[in-house]
């Protein structure tokens, strides 16, 4: 019995009556103007059914009224683009009108019946019911006067439900617009890719550093070696934790420019890093950097990055040789050093992965592995 009850306790149930009434709010008035012809509002609900913000609005009431407290991602909030969506636009709006005239009926002449079941338990046989109009006096029709209550509510509360299918039926979101909700989602998760990314770039690297700069500064047991050690341990930290900043800042503010990521014109830091970890860094740069377009220009960096990182966690302190080549709308990565028994081998590791998969994003190639008694790293970027 608490369960058949439950929807009267329910803010829903009465909202979504509230719905369908109000159609039948512009029904009543013409219904008063020209009583001849109750049909015209049905007829002209089919031009106002092409107006495509007709559907943001019919949309927003029945998120509101139909399903309150929700965003019901089944019903569409956005305005007409196509034929169909106006075809299912003027169904809706033809079906609402139905069943508010469905629910207006029973909400009038449900009570109605149930007041003269009484009246007529009472002794008084009304005239205006035909199903009455012969009924004999009689006390036990009291009895009756329920079962109209009842069928109310049951008609109110499966209308309601019979109206939130429909409109999840028919103002559900098109083809195009769930095709424009997946694009949304799959940039959403190539955006966390990139973040993950860019925290396993920055991070690792300035961890690695870190040790490789604390276990020289151990072994060495040189006052002057550990000064500078620690001195460079304190600017890789400072500068790890302006890129976690600047990650965690992106995730708080989705329309945060990407601008404020290194590029390769920072790439100093990243050699003097290397060298200050005690890698004999020979470096070569060749072309404009500052011409190389933002976005090229900063996944590059990543790449010099986490090629450096690489070297110094698998090789040590080894010679590197670095070359950066702008130049026939191209630019051309390639960082060596000597081949150790400690360098993995090609395809493994998610920092190797992450190379080739930034060089691929921008139409480019990279290659990892080893070179001529060297590991290689090289990447090939297209500028435009």
């Amino acid at each position: 019995m608490a369960r058949f009850l439950r929807p009267l306790l329910r803010g829903t149930t009465y909202t979504r009556v509230l719905h369908l009434w109000v159609p039948m709010l512009i029904t009543s008035v013409w219904i008063f103007v020209s009583p001849s012809t109750p049909y015209a509002p049905a007829l002209a609900l089919i031009p106002v059914a092409l107006i495509p913000a007709v559907r943001i609005g019919e949309g927003v009431q029945a998120q509101l009224l139909l399903t309150p407290g929700q965003q019901d991602p089944s019903i569409s909030v956005a305005p007409s683009t196509t034929w169909r969506d106006r075809g299912r636009t003027l169904v809706w709006l033809e079906a609402r009108m139905a069943l508010g005239w469905v629910t207006t009926c029973a909400c009038v002449w449900l009570p109605i019946i149930a007041f003269e079941f009484i009246e007529v338990a009472r002794g008084r046989v009304p005239d205006d019911i035909p199903i009455l109009r012969e009924a004999a006096p009689n006390g036990w029709y009291a009895l009756l006067a329920p079962l109209p209550l009842i069928a109310l509510y049951a008609a109110l509360v499966g209308l309601g439900e019979l109206a939130t299918l429909l409109a999840r039926q028919l103002l559900g979101p098109s083809r195009a617009e769930r095709l424009a909700a997946l694009e949304e989602r799959t940039e959403q998760l190539l955006e966390r890719t990139r973040i993950a990314r860019e925290l396993h770039d920055s991070i690792g690297h300035a961890l690695t550093v870190a040790v490789v700069q604390a276990g020289a500064a151990r072994a060495a047991g040189d006052p002057e070696f550990t000064e500078r050690a620690l001195g460079a341990i304190e600017e890789t930290g400072r500068a790890a934790l302006e890129d976690l900043e600047r990650v965690l800042g992106v995730l708080r503010e989705t329309e945060r420019p990407v601008s404020s990521r290194p590029t390769l014109v920072d790439a100093d830091r990243l050699l003097e890093s290397a060298r200050a970890s005690g890698a004999k860094v020979d470096a070569e740069v060749t072309g404009p950097l500052e011409a190389v377009p933002g976005p090229v220009s900063r996944e590059g960096y990543r790449i010099l990055q986490e090629s450096l990182t690489n070297v110094l966690r698998h090789a040590g302190s080894v010679p590197v040789r670095v070359r950066i080549r702008v130049a026939d709308n191209t630019l051309d990565l390639e960082i060596r050093n000597p081949l150790t028994a400690a360098i993995p081998g090609p395809g493994r590791g998610s920092g190797l992965r992450g190379i080739r998969e930034r060089a691929a994003l921008l139409g480019g190639r990279a290659y990892t592995g080893p070179d001529e008694g060297d590991w290689q790293v090289h990447a090939e970027l297209p500028l435009g």
